[in-house]
């Protein structure tokens, strides 16, 4: 019988074929693994938060990191917002973005955070503590200055005098807390306007905001303007003063930008909404957590801006680009 012999050369070429492609799976073609920035939201839900998440995803793209994007549904859940932080520790990701519903509460979640050496930069609203010590960063519109743009907008709206309502917002919540302040400082130095109700707060959802604000209408009959601090609240007055019969009648200023808040803006039920940048807050705050990851020193505050959107500049084009 003729036997067939495989030619020596052939076989240890496979050999190092196969050696090669060993090496090479975690080698120099491998990489560098991918770094994973966690960004965790207030909540889920609102147009704000997609905007947000849009940013977030934008600048993983542009710098090659993987976004996990995870928060609780509801703005108010901060054991749950707690619970994710302490997952993306465990996962040992590489850093985390956090909106904290709460500038306390979530004070430990980010010190266990810092201990395991996952750098936290914060975004949106503050947390106690010194940004570029016990937290990389904050990146965040300045809310106190943002209110203000609201508070001299009713001084426009309102120039002979008048009475206001505030519905806030959530207890706790330091962007909101920031706003409803800097718009009753703005109000309170013109000298005529008369804040008849600032103490009740309207929670975490549209539903709920509307029911509080339902709660309240006797007082805004009364009032010549209302003011509401947030995407959540301001559609839920809004709600309310349509059941009431009272949108276009009672002036209204909003913060944060919705399709429907715009449209009620065009329409004249709301007379201006102050309006952030949550894409760009997003893609800023990624940016500064990969920048330290990078070894360099991203700026310890970062501003972001606030913009009044009126019926007068809705359709300018740098205006247009925020609330679309």
């Amino acid at each position: 019988m003729r036997r067939s012999h495989f030619p020596i050369g052939l076989f240890l070429a496979f050999i190092l074929v196969g050696l090669c492609s060993g090496c090479g799976g975690d080698g120099e073609s491998s990489g560098p693994e991918r770094l994973k920035v966690a960004v965790i939201p207030k909540g889920t839900t609102h147009v704000f938060w997609k905007s947000v998440e849009r940013g977030a995803k934008k600048a993983g793209k542009d710098l090659d990191v993987e976004i996990l994007w995870k928060g609780p549904l509801k703005e108010n859940d901060r054991a749950q917002q707690i619970q994710v932080v302490q997952q993306f520790v465990s996962q040992k990701v590489s850093g985390i973005v956090l909106a904290p519903l709460d500038f306390k509460a979530l004070v430990n979640p980010v010190k266990a955070a810092s201990a395991a050496g996952i750098p936290v930069v914060i975004y949106d609203s503050s947390l106690e503590g010194v940004a570029g010590t016990d937290f990389v960063s904050f990146v965040a519109t300045d809310n106190k200055a943002a209110g203000s743009i609201g508070g001299n907008r009713a001084k426009e709206l309102l120039p002979t005098g008048g009475k206001i309502v505030v519905l806030r917002y959530a207890v706790g919540s330091a962007s909101t807390t920031n706003r409803e302040e800097g718009f009753l400082a703005a109000v309170k130095s013109a000298g005529n306007l008369d804040v008849i109700s600032d103490n009740q707060y309207a929670g975490a959802t549209a539903g709920e905001a509307k029911t509080m604000a339902l709660n309240m209408i006797e007082q805004v009959r009364k009032s010549d303007l209302v003011f509401c601090p947030n995407e959540s609240s301001t559609m839920g007055m809004l709600l309310a003063l349509r059941q009431e019969g009272l949108a276009g009648k009672v002036k209204f200023i909003g913060f944060d930008s919705s399709p429907p808040l715009v449209k009620a803006l065009a329409d004249g039920h709301i007379d201006a909404l102050v309006v952030q940048d949550p894409e760009g807050m997003g893609e800023k705050a990624v940016r500064a957590v990969v920048s330290h990851l990078k070894g360099e020193s991203p700026d310890p505050v970062v501003d972001t801006g606030a913009t009044l959107v009126t019926r007068e500049n809705m359709n300018d084009p740098d205006v247009k680009r925020l609330i679309e």
